[in-house]
């Protein structure tokens, strides 16, 4: 009872707070000029911060000044945020700035990129690293992060695919509501919480061809079940922001696109924080073809519901005299105008102005040594075992003489990733630990570490191969670290062949020519094509760029201080023309019966029909097994739930950790299933030997679909339930029916 009545509180302090920030929002409305509501609709970019192309020469601290612009970002730490706050305070009404930042995955601690996170399977942990990226940049004057991405990606051409949570919807939801909560924060106000941004709404991570800025052509059934429901979770977790994305769907930019902004997001689903359009992409819709000047793209994107203009200037130069010409409705800009400034209200930014401009407490957040923990444990944690045969993994702390080759060995930089942050006063080129460092600091002195840069990381270069050869030859053990540079995945990063570059699998054929125990390390913000080394190297890892304590991290795998048990997000393809693959696709009338079934099937003449390795697959330095399936009833009637358990047994020698994976498949609909759904995932830490009891509830939820109708329901009939290790490893089975 008591937590009730405590409850009840909140939520009555809750209503005559917002209440109150209504009532403050509709005063200082009523205020303003025309003119001054614009600015708070208009966002540029820092000076000499350019994220984009840059098109536009606008004085943005005049702008400040007389109430022209709203927002800013890219202005780091407090100095520099108090600087341009005061600009703010000059203005007639002194309404404060909002600052933000691409703070995608980390602020000066630099954490795995948000794909390598997933690859954890550790809600936990993700959203504590979104929970200590958001203490540190809220610390350093930040209000907003441009994060978290929740855009499907089912193409590793695609850069961006970085900055996601992979192929899968459901996995992607439940990593989305994670970050949200994890940027901010308790509430927003406080002052370790910066509000979230969930981009890019819609659909841009099926650009066609993988190619950045590309168009998207889907049907609206394929939109509601497998795009939208990531954004859906972040809103409902709470998200302040959205962003909209540079691609047109179906033919209209998603910036320009009413059905997406006003139709769905602030209608069917309610959302009350503000819309940012992505860099420019409102002006960008003149080379769309859509607007005719950018004059006509800011009457479109403020129609539309873009409430913020990030960067093109259309709104400061021309939605003034729209409203004038009536082509803009005055109610309009006061609605959009009242979601910016009830955020900076929430924000407590009208109290204080600089209360996140605090140069102590920027100090004490950025030299935090627990974030440093966080982030070694959760790279360690996301550090995909991809093979080990012959056990060669992991390596003996005994070893007389280790070898260390290849063009990453070294690298700190490239440990950063794509879209890292540089903070005034850090040495970012020191500040990630390499593969290198990280194991001296892990062997002792009887080890003799040997080194040979191998090649360069693109280029064709060989003449260091030779040296790389007499290195290794003089090991007992080798580890090979290749991969890609930090800004080959990314925005604006598309690969046509996503392979390792240059002449790095020519250095690890070399290598594995000495006969030695060779270990394959691959750094890379995407999924690569690998076949023939993942065909002929006895052990590899995929390490992605794991950040600041990537060379920690690889070290405690290495040596087995760690376990990895890390999984795919995204399926690996054996060849670039396998791209789009992923494993919940739809069967067609001529499923392949076997992999090698090449005719008159669904498949390609000169592949198999496999990927390289599946979606959910990563291995272990133990071995797991699954056993007695239990379901509560063979048929879930209406509204009830359906009780599913099993046995998992840790089989080996050491302690490790398992995702549990579950799949349904409904096996009969009134549209086309996919062959098989992730529906729930449990991450399973046991000790050698140790047996224990994994649960998971079915409901309607679970079964549900968007019909022909784009009616969300379940329909009856047989549904397939399988349990595994992957999303091609199913180990358990069983079927239930389904009545309404």
């Amino acid at each position: 009872m008591l937590s009730l009545l405590l409850a009840v509180g909140v939520n009555v302090a809750h209503g005559a707070e917002s209440k109150d920030v209504d009532r403050r929002v509709e005063r200082l409305l009523k205020q303003m000029t025309l003119e001054e509501k614009v600015g708070q609709l208009t966002q540029y970019s820092a000076e000499s911060k350019a994220t984009g192309p840059v098109a536009i020469k606008s004085n943005v601290r005049e702008g400040i000044r007389s109430g022209r612009v709203g927002s800013v970002f890219s202005v780091v730490g407090t100095n520099s945020t108090r600087q341009y706050q005061e600009l703010a305070l000059q203005s007639r009404l002194k309404i404060p700035l909002l600052f933000g930042m691409d703070v995608i995955h980390g602020y000066k601690t630099t954490f795995p990129i948000p794909l390598a996170e997933v690859a954890s399977w550790d809600l936990d942990a993700i959203r504590h690293s979104a929970r200590v990226a958001a203490t540190e940049a809220a610390a350093g004057g930040i209000h907003w992060t441009f994060a978290p991405m929740v855009d499907i990606a089912r193409d590793p051409r695609w850069g961006r695919v970085m900055e996601g949570a992979g192929e899968d919807t459901y996995l992607a939801s439940r990593v989305a509501a994670a970050r949200v909560k994890g940027f901010q924060g308790r509430q927003l106000g406080d002052v370790d919480a910066v509000m979230a941004c969930v981009k890019h709404f819609a659909a841009y991570g099926a650009a066609v061809g993988g190619r950045d800025y590309n168009s998207v052509d889907m049907s609206e059934r394929m939109l509601w079940e497998t795009y939208l429901p990531p954004f859906k979770a972040a809103l409902d977790a709470g998200a302040s922001t959205f962003m909209t994305s540079f691609n047109d769907l179906n033919g209209v930019p998603a910036t320009g696109n009413s059905h997406l902004l006003r139709d769905i997001l602030k209608g069917k689903w309610g959302f009350t924080g503000f819309v940012v359009s992505d860099w420019r992409s409102v002006d960008e819709m003149v080379d769309h073809g859509y607007a005719a000047d950018n004059k006509d793209a800011a009457r479109i994107a403020l129609n539309a519901g873009v409430d913020m203009d990030m960067q093109s200037g259309a709104y400061q130069a021309d939605l003034v005299q729209l409203v004038r010409e009536k082509k803009v409705k005055l109610a309009d800009v006061d609605d959009a105008v009242r979601r910016v400034l009830r955020k900076k209200f929430e924000l407590g930014l009208f109290d204080d102005p600089y209360r996140f401009s605090d140069p102590e407490r920027e100090r004490a957040a950025l030299n935090n040594p627990e974030h440093r923990k966080a982030a070694r444990d959760i790279a360690a944690k996301s550090i995909v075992l991809l093979k080990n045969d012959g056990a060669v993994l992991p390596l003996s702390k005994s070893v007389r003489k280790l070898a260390l080759i290849g063009p990453m060995v070294k690298q700190g930089v490239e440990n950063h990733g794509f879209w890292s942050v540089t903070v005034p006063g850090v040495d970012y080129a020191h500040q990630a630990v390499s593969t290198w460092d990280g194991v001296a600091a892990k062997l002792g002195k009887d080890t003799t570490l040997l080194y040979a840069k191998g090649s360069d990381i693109d280029g064709e270069d060989r003449s260091g191969f030779a040296e790389a050869v007499r290195v290794a030859g003089e090991a007992d053990a080798v580890v090979i670290g290749v991969g890609e540079r930090w800004d080959m995945s990314g925005e604006s990063r598309s690969r046509a062949n996503p392979t390792l570059p240059g002449v790095q699998e020519d250095l690890i054929k070399a290598i594995l020519a000495t006969g030695k125990p060779v270990v394959v390390m691959i750094n890379a913000g995407r999924p690569l094509v690998f076949d023939w080394v993942a065909d002929h190297a006895p052990a590899i890892l995929y390490t992605w760029w794991l950040g600041s304590e990537a060379g920690n991290a690889v070290a405690d795998v290495l040596f087995g201080d760690v376990n990895p048990g890390a999984k795919l997000p995204m399926t690996f393809p054996r060849s670039v023309g396998q791209i789009p693959i992923y494993y919940n696709h739809f069967n067609t009338g001529r499923p392949a019966p076997t992999p090698t079934t090449t005719e008159w099937v669904s498949g390609y003449i000169d592949l198999v029909n496999l990927p390289r390795f599946p979606f959910g697959f990563g291995l272990s330095y133990t071995t797991f097994g699954y056993g007695d399936l239990k379901l509560d009833r063979d048929t879930l009637h209406g509204n009830d739930k359906l009780k599913v358990s099993m046995q998992l047994t840790n089989t080996g020698k050491v302690a490790g950790q398992e995702v549990v994976q579950l799949y349904l498949h409904d096996r009969v609909a009134s549209v086309v299933r996919p062959v098989k759904e992730l529906k729930g995932f449990q991450k399973v830490a046991l000790a050698p030997g140790e047996t224990r009891t994994v649960e998971f509830t079915i409901d309607k939820e679970s079964l549900s679909f968007f019909n022909a109708a784009l009616r969300w329901d379940a329909e009856p009939g047989e549904f397939d339930l399988m349990i595994g290790a992957s999303s091609d490893d199913i180990r358990l089975r069983s079927t239930f029916k389904y009545v309404r």
